[in-house]
């Protein structure tokens, strides 16, 4: 199945040009360094009160790049300004675990957000244009079918990994960004959050919502809406399309839909990062 490579593109672009503004970032001198150090030293001095209501308003609000979200314990944030990005938190040290009714609730807001709608039409016209999954067709029947596959998807995904399998398990859904250390560490981190998860008692625990969740939904969406074999008409005479509803098949989404995952859980490592960069530059303008 071809939709999901049309994704893992699609983020690998953008977590390669997510390395490169990461990498381009360049350390401070040693004096400015030095002078930052003593400019912070003297605000303190002046200041206690300010500081230490920040410090607090940190710990009442986790992540400083986005506000508190609708559902308690989440935030607001969005990748690239736009894809919901709700279950990732920045400084979040201890936080209240989510309960399964707040589970469900911030995985249906990010699921039917607005934005996504667009999205999966964008990811739906890439994959009409290279015809993946020819049994779907084309024209606009296909379009439609392409674009409800990609909404069911991501939909039915989103459930069993954020709110279905984290409520049986006791997980918690979310990502606790690292936030230091160098890219490498980061990334390493970032990429290990597949496998490894928080409970809801704040332990560690191997994450079975993600790769069980992932599973489930790539069987579900490989033996019920997607096209089985078929015979379409084509210039050259009767075209025959083979099944996409096989073992292998569903093993393949399966692998896919982790490596999606995973490209899109780095990105949103050093999101804050990129985020306050270009607010930077937009400051500075």
């Amino acid at each position: 199945m071809k939709n999901l490579s049309v994704r893992i593109l699609v983020i690998s672009v953008i977590t390669a040009s997510f390395s490169a503004l990461c990498w381009s970032q360049e350390a401070p001198s040693p004096a400015a360094e030095t002078s930052s150090a003593q400019s912070a030293r003297q605000a303190e001095s002046k200041e206690p009160n300010s500081t230490s209501a920040q410090a607090q308003k940190s710990q009442n609000v986790p992540g400083t790049t986005s506000t508190q979200g609708k559902v308690e314990g989440t935030s607001n944030d969005r990748l690239f300004y736009a894809l919901p990005n709700f279950l990732s938190l920045e400084n979040a040290r201890q936080v209240p675990p989510l309960s399964a009714k707040q589970k469900f609730a911030v995985t249906a807001r990010g699921s039917f957000d607005p934005v996504v709608f667009g999205w999966y039409g964008f990811l739906a016209s890439l994959s009409q244009a290279e015809d993946s999954e020819p049994g779907f067709g084309q024209g606009a029947t296909g379009y439609g079918k392409r674009y409800g596959a990609y909404f069911a998807d991501g939909t039915i995904e989103n459930f069993f990994t954020g709110a279905i399998l984290p409520s049986v398990f006791h997980q918690d859904p979310r990502f606790f960004q690292s936030g230091h250390g160098s890219f490498f560490h980061r990334s390493g981190y970032a990429v290990s959050r597949i496998f490894v998860t928080r409970t809801d008692s704040g332990s560690e625990q191997f994450n079975y919502s993600e790769i069980l969740g992932s599973a489930v939904s790539a069987a579900i969406s490989t033996y019920s809406y997607h096209p089985r074999s078929t015979i379409l008409s084509s210039p050259t005479g009767p075209r025959f399309i083979v099944s996409d509803r096989t073992l292998a098949n569903t093993t393949s989404v399966w692998g896919s839909q982790v490596g999606y995952d995973t490209l899109t859980i780095v990105v949103k490592e050093f999101w804050p990062d990129i985020h306050r960069k270009l607010s930077k530059k937009h400051a500075k303008a």
